[in-house]
């Protein structure tokens, strides 16, 4: 069955990176056929040793259009077998990701040796103990909208959002509990297939938002942030004036909000959504009623937060 899938995607460099002369480390992509939609963002790594991360995102971004396309090969044939055995398939990707990933590394750092300038800030011991790996280390999160389900999968940091045909949106992959302390989960990691994080639902979502957490850290609460889509997402039927104001918001987020890099990457299937506008639209209002509330309670958990912490002080005190 033949549909319509519709996207776009964005990269926006930080005011903190702007201030400071650090090049953006995040990238983004969107890719359709008549078979199906692939969303994709990837976050760099800002510390020292992740010198390249800026490339490293790239890469992964390319590695995640590539893999999934390789599986699409055959449409009919991996429809029918993610179906049968969803977990099974979404690890051969991941799989797939990571090899194709860790190879364009080594292609780029063949092609690109180390400069003086990269290892200026690095002692010749510090240096030496650097795995290739992680100078290019970065996250990485994918949805993908086939012909009759949607899934996606995630290493790191960052949000996937889905937005169901009944207009309701939600946040299938659990938060990040795979990395140890101290542990970036990351394509780096050389257990990163047992870092990835998954879902797949039977049924087409209406759409699918990826995104880096520059975007989820600007709002207050994660309902703040499913409701962010909600509104973004009602306002699809417009592609060309839903690019124009989501690039609008996502540049005064990276200003105002916590200055970092933000991408953001999302799909939809054109005939759900216009089915769904009703829906949409109604599912926002409904949100707007709950705002007061969400108020209120965020403000009476903030004083138990406060009161907790004064007794504490207080019996701290008394010892």
């Amino acid at each position: 069955m033949q549909t319509t899938f519709q996207g776009l995607f964005h990269t926006l460099i930080g005011a903190s990176h702007l201030n400071s002369g650090t090049v953006c480390q995040d990238s983004s992509d969107f890719q359709a056929t008549e078979h199906y939609a692939i969303a994709v963002v990837a976050d760099g790594h800002g510390s020292k040793k992740h010198f390249r991360s800026d490339v490293g995102s790239r890469l992964a971004v390319e590695a995640a259009v590539a893999a999934v396309s390789q599986y699409y090969t055959d449409p009919e044939l991996f429809e029918e077998t993610i179906c049968e055995d969803p977990e099974r398939v979404i690890r051969n990707i991941e799989k797939n990701i990571i090899a194709r990933w860790d190879q364009a590394v080594h292609t780029h750092f063949r092609e690109h040796p180390f400069t003086p300038e990269e290892q200026r800030p690095f002692t010749e011991t510090e240096f030496a103990k650097l795995k290739l790996e992680a100078v290019y280390g970065t996250t990485l999160i994918i949805g993908v909208i086939g012909s009759c389900f949607t899934f996606g999968m995630q290493i790191g940091d960052g949000s996937l959002v889905i937005i169901e045909e009944d207009a309701m949106a939600d946040m299938p992959i659990e938060d990040d509990e795979t990395a140890p302390a101290n542990v970036t989960a990351s394509l780096c990691n050389s257990y990163a297939i047992d870092m990835f994080r998954s879902f797949f639902l039977p049924d087409k979502a209406l759409a699918v938002f990826v995104s880096t957490d520059g975007l989820y850290t600007s709002f207050r609460s994660t309902d703040d942030f499913l409701d962010y889509h909600s509104i973004i997402a009602s306002r699809l039927e417009k592609p060309e004036a839903f690019d124009r104001i989501v690039k609008r918001n996502l540049e005064k987020r990276t200003h105002f909000g916590t200055q970092d890099d933000i991408s953001l990457s999302c799909a939809w299937d054109v005939e759900i959504m216009r089915n769904s506008l009703d829906a949409l639209r109604q599912q926002v209002e409904r949100n707007k009623m709950l705002a007061p509330l969400r108020e209120a309670e965020h403000k009476a958990r903030l004083q138990r937060q406060h009161e907790q912490r004064m007794r504490l002080i207080g019996e701290e005190t008394q010892q």
